[in-house]
């Protein structure tokens, strides 16, 4: 982690349920679960303005204070709300910095590909998100995809990664490529004049009626 880890206040909350969860957010706290590591599951609550500015900074990992109880928590779930643009519960789970795990980190894009300088050249990302494996105390917070000498395409393989953070996704998985607008245009144009120019067949007989039918 290139920063230190976020300590976070967080409190303990015996009531659960989506109306208490509803009035939490109204005062600013955002519910939270805990689990992990063998433990029984803790209801928190945390504020919501503090780690909603974490998460978007790329923070994975949190020093959660929970009333003079310190544990340090990874984010395993984001839950949105029904519009998708809004965090309404975290799921965390409690983690030793030497601990392998599983996580996705943001991708950045830098530079200019040498094949967006063509006509009609248009960038295409097919991944926002990476996702590693490597210890807690190494997750980056971003992986950037420098796209100065990309041509055509690049590949998850192609990204300069840290030694002790290793891709998921195979080396040939694409990260990003360019498309031509004109080859796309000529593509939706043969596609339409081929549904125009179709004509309806009917089956059967020659005298142009089903099998069977009578005049």
């Amino acid at each position: 982690m290139s920063k230190d880890t976020p300590t976070l206040a967080a409190s303990t909350r015996e009531r659960t349920g989506s109306r208490y969860a509803r009035r939490l957010r109204a005062a600013g706290q955002l519910p939270a679960v805990l689990y992990g590591h063998g433990m029984d599951p803790i209801s928190i609550a945390i504020n919501e303005t503090e780690i909603i500015r974490h998460l978007t900074e790329g923070a994975h990992v949190f020093e959660l204070d929970i009333e003079g109880r310190k544990e340090t928590c990874l984010v395993k779930d984001l839950q949105f709300g029904w519009l998708g643009d809004n965090v309404v519960h975290i799921d965390m789970t409690k983690v030793d910095l030497d601990e392998i795990v599983t996580v996705n980190v943001k991708l950045v894009f830098k530079g200019t590909p040498k094949g967006a300088s063509l006509v009609g050249a248009v960038l295409n990302q097919d991944l926002s998100e990476l996702e590693v494996s490597c210890k807690v105390r190494d997750i980056p917070e971003e992986v950037i995809v420098q796209m100065d000498e990309m041509e055509e395409s690049f590949n998850v393989g192609e990204l300069e990664l840290p030694t002790e953070i290793k891709a998921v996704a195979p080396p040939e998985t694409v990260v990003c490529h360019i498309v031509f607008k004109a080859e796309e245009e000529e593509e939706e144009s043969g596609a339409e004049d081929g549904a125009e120019g179709a004509e309806p067949t009917a089956e059967g007989g020659g005298d142009g009626k089903p099998d069977g039918s009578e005049g």
